[in-house]
């Protein structure tokens, strides 16, 4: 496998090649970004059933308030 090293920037999300520089549709490339410190991501997974037949456990049910109750 031979490898060649290409400078380039990136401008509006999408890596420009340097004047001149072509390359064949669909190869396959990888960018190196020097001094790049990636910021962690925090995730927070939805809630999930283990037992998804529980479901119907969680049903809401709506209760209509009185107008005239004193609070």
């Amino acid at each position: 496998m031979k490898v060649a090293a290409f400078e380039g920037v990136v401008k509006n999300g999408q890596v420009q090649l340097a004047a001149g520089v072509r390359l064949p549709d669909k190869t396959k490339v990888y960018v190196i970004v020097p001094g790049f410190e990636s910021k962690r991501m925090i995730y927070i997974a939805s809630p999930r059933l283990v037992h998804p037949g529980q479901a119907a456990d969680f049903k809401k049910e709506i209760i209509e308030a009185n107008p005239d109750a004193n609070i």
